[in-house]
């Protein structure tokens, strides 16, 4: 055998050991990335399901810090980490724009909340209006409004619709101001209060032990919106814009569709009964910010 015959043939055999290695490599999935969001509450049920249902397709791990939007609006700054902001309502959207935290062009609406009342199952309490809370005996909580949306909602439609006499026998009836929305609702849930203001879609969050007294249609000021964009602090803005991408498929909205979300402002409208404003900002007057 010539030198020549040897050489070809070790090239055909490392040709050969290339092109199977390249093969192989080719069937092992690329290590899939990690994405960050820092969300409000008022969407953890349907945002938890939607984070299994991605994963599952992608690969992609995704951790969520979940709690009161301006909250975590806080933490994602102090941290200057995350890839996507995800709050209960436009209110902290705005600010996050306003202070140049979130790629603006990135923000999509996600689902429609409307302001209610929720209270125990079976309304043990009689609470059929909004000045009911006014009782005395009645114990309320509303959150935090210096940094729960459902909270600066709350007090924007006390502050709208109650005489000087009566918010002050609403804020004597609060025993707690509550971290986020999951915590308000589970206020009622436990029985720790008799009530709460609240958002309507609480009682699909326990059906079993919560139920929803509208507001008179005058009563409500705007409806809500669930916003997300993109972080400024990103480190990986195709793979933040994957996750918002599956939220808005029809996998994903399916999803929020079956908490009995709001999918569009006319399905909020629909339920009032009448049009309102959609989105909007408020200042909580000092007053409510001492509890």
């Amino acid at each position: 055998m010539t030198i020549s015959t040897v050489r070809n043939a070790f090239f055909a055999l490392l040709t050969t050991a290339m092109l199977c290695a390249g093969a192989f490599f080719l069937t092992i999935p690329a290590l899939a990335g990690e994405i960050l969001v820092f969300a409000g509450a008022a969407s953890k049920p349907p945002t938890e399901e939607a984070t299994r249902a991605f994963e599952k397709k992608t690969g992609i791990k995704v951790n969520i810090t979940f709690g009161g939007s301006g909250f975590v609006l806080s933490q994602m700054t102090l941290a200057k980490k995350g890839d996507i902001y995800f709050p209960g309502s436009s209110d902290y959207m705005e600010l996050a724009k306003q202070k140049g935290l979130v790629f603006p062009e990135t923000e999509q609406h996600v689902v429609y909340l409307v302001p209610a009342i929720n209270v125990q199952k079976g309304n043990p309490k009689g609470i059929k209006t909004l000045r009911d809370l006014t009782r005395p005996g009645v114990r309320v909580a509303i959150a935090n409004p210096d940094g729960v949306c459902v909270g600066l909602y709350a007090v924007e439609i006390a502050e709208k619709n109650l005489s000087p006499a009566e918010k002050i026998a609403f804020r004597n009836n609060l025993v707690n101001y509550t971290e986020s929305c999951e915590k308000t609702a589970t206020a009622v849930s436990l029985k720790t209060v008799d009530a709460v203001m609240g958002w309507r879609v609480f009682q699909y969050w326990d059906s079993a032990r919560i139920e929803t007294i509208p507001l008179k249609k005058e009563e409500i000021i705007r409806i809500g919106y669930i916003p997300i964009a993109i972080s400024k602090f990103t480190s990986d803005r195709p793979l933040a814009q994957r996750f918002i991408d599956f939220v808005f498929s029809e996998e994903g909205r399916a999803i929020f569709k079956k908490y009995n979300y709001f999918m569009t402002p006319e399905e909020a409208s629909a339920w009032i009964g009448a049009k309102k404003p959609v989105g909007g900002e408020y200042r909580v007057p000092g007053e409510w910010l001492k509890k």
